[in-house]
């Protein structure tokens, strides 16, 4: 019996035997708590046919997860998901689904070996560290289980979950490809419903959003900043132009023409959505994921072009009055103004921080906001005031050990995918791709410093994701310039026929 058992879970995985148990699991609470598991229960047929479906078609699953991480933010503020649902509950619940079938069908997923690198080791020193949080109790209240919980998920867990999805299904030419095209429509996609809410207007959630807004409806209501799918306009605008970074520099340093005109177009169109933004701060990550490449790119040539590009470009919106009549861009040019009373607000704010910080240097705990701390409290104030910034935001939560554990982590992170970059990949064209990420990386943590973006959907699971994939590529190179030798090929094809046809007209 136990030889025909252990045949049958070889064969299946074992997945019959463990829908048989969640089926179970649902009955046994339907009958000890009542309504809601009966809720559970009449569920039952849509897990299992989920269930079957990520076993059978796990990268069906992958892209929804790239979707839905996406769209959330639009579907939520729009009233498109079930009253009550925490957002994060999907796509996290999509993250473990993948784990699950990967670890269930270790057979057909012979890749856990790749997820031993520099950028996991970072991540087990920032888990564990979030991990001990749990034992903090700055505001004297007592440990909290399910504060704690909430916030360590968020801050920590969700990139050991994106990094480990990453690694596992993105794991030959073919999906790295699909991938980036992948990422590249669903960018244009945001463009395109930021060109429909300039042109067409809003929904009518949005505008009951914008009403309540006093950052995005400015100048007496003249000027908007537009937020597409995203939680807001800052979360958009950084994260459209990271995501222009990497389309830029794959533009530039792709073989295959079809591939750099439209990742150079996508560009384009990503650093115009930037601009409908109104958000500052975008230019900067723009500008440092540029300067980035200039170190990365190991070519003088693309060095010089690229540096030549970026002097042009800051010289237009810093000493000239060009695009002067948009008020979009007037509102970003306004970054590079040193005396600008906006851009210093955050500055005031973290001086009040600090003086509550300097008896907490571990923070005042993860998860602990005003829902949790009194307003008697010392550090009420601290739970309840906006932070502006992801890293003012991880500061006030784990406290300046903390903070300092997260800049080594993400230092170590980005250090060892740029020495992937500059000492492991041959191929100039995939180069680009991983340099890309890095650079793409380097503007969001930029742009983490001075808004709180950086665990928002959807720029966690893009960017993380993003680094993740640069630790994958030498483990692709080979198939890489298989794949690029064959496009290539059909490339040249393409254009001797299309000359022999020019020729043929000629006679």
């Amino acid at each position: 019996m136990i030889k025909n058992f252990a045949t049958y879970t070889q064969e299946t995985g074992g997945r019959a035997i463990l829908l048989f148990l969640l089926f179970g699991l649902a009955i046994y609470q339907f009958i000890s708590a009542g309504f809601s598991a009966y809720a559970l229960v009449c569920a039952t047929p849509l897990i299992i046919v989920f269930g079957y479906i990520a076993f059978k078609y796990p990268m069906a699953v992958f892209w929804t997860l790239c979707v839905f991480n996406y769209i959330v933010f639009g579907l939520d503020r729009n009233h498109l998901l079930p009253n009550g649902l925490p957002i994060s509950i999907v796509v996290e619940g999509l993250e473990i689904v993948l784990l699950a079938v990967a670890i269930m069908d270790a057979r057909q997923t012979p890749h856990f070996d790749r997820t031993f690198n520099l950028m996991l080791y970072a991540l087990f020193i920032w888990c564990g560290f979030c991990t001990l949080e749990v034992l903090n109790d700055t505001c004297g209240l007592g440990i909290n289980i399910g504060a704690w919980y909430q916030g360590a998920r968020m801050m920590a867990f969700q990139i050991m979950y994106v990094f480990l999805v990453f690694t596992i299904y993105i794991n030959n030419t073919k999906r790295l490809v699909q991938y980036i095209f992948f990422w590249a429509g669903l960018s244009i996609l945001a463009a395109a419903y930021t060109w429909k809410q300039l042109h067409f207007g809003y929904s009518a959630a949005e505008n009951a959003w914008l009403a309540n807004s006093v950052t995005h409806v400015l100048q007496g209501g003249t000027l908007i900043r537009n937020f597409s799918f995203y939680s807001d306009a800052a979360n958009y605008g950084e994260g459209i132009a990271c995501a222009a970074i990497v389309f830029f520099i794959i533009g530039i340093t792709s073989k295959i023409k079809k591939h750099r005109y439209f990742f150079l177009i996508t560009g384009f169109i990503c650093v115009w959505a930037m601009f409908q933004t109104g958000t500052r701060t975008a230019i900067a990550c723009l500008g440092a994921g540029i300067m980035v490449y200039i170190f990365l790119s190991k070519s003088i040539k693309i060095a010089v072009s690229v540096t030549l590009f970026f002097v042009f470009s800051y010289i237009i919106l810093a000493f000239t009055n060009i695009g002067g009549s948009n008020q979009q861009i007037r509102r970003m040019r306004s970054a590079l103004d040193p005396k600008d009373k906006s851009a210093n607000v955050r500055t005031i704010n973290q001086q009040t921080m600090r003086k509550y910080m300097k008896d907490a240097p571990w923070g005042i705990g993860l998860g602990m906001n005003y829902k949790y701390v009194p307003a008697n409290n010392k550090y009420a104030r601290m739970s309840s005031i906006p932070p502006d910034s992801e890293y003012v935001f991880i500061w006030l939560r784990t406290g300046k050990i903390g903070i300092t554990t997260f800049i080594i982590t993400m230092l170590l992170m980005l250090g060892g995918a740029c020495w992937i970059v500059l000492f492991k990949i041959d191929s100039p064209s995939l180069r680009g791709i991983g340099a890309g990420m890095c650079c793409a990386f380097v503007g969001i943590q930029l742009g983490a410093y001075g808004n709180q973006v950086l665990m928002q959907f959807p720029n966690c699971l893009i960017f993380y994701g993003g680094l993740t994939i640069v630790y994958v590529l030498p483990f692709m190179e080979k198939e890489w310039v298989e794949y690029e030798a064959k496009e290539l090929a059909k490339q040249e094809e393409k254009e001797r026929l299309k000359l022999e046809k020019k020729k043929a007209s000629r006679v």
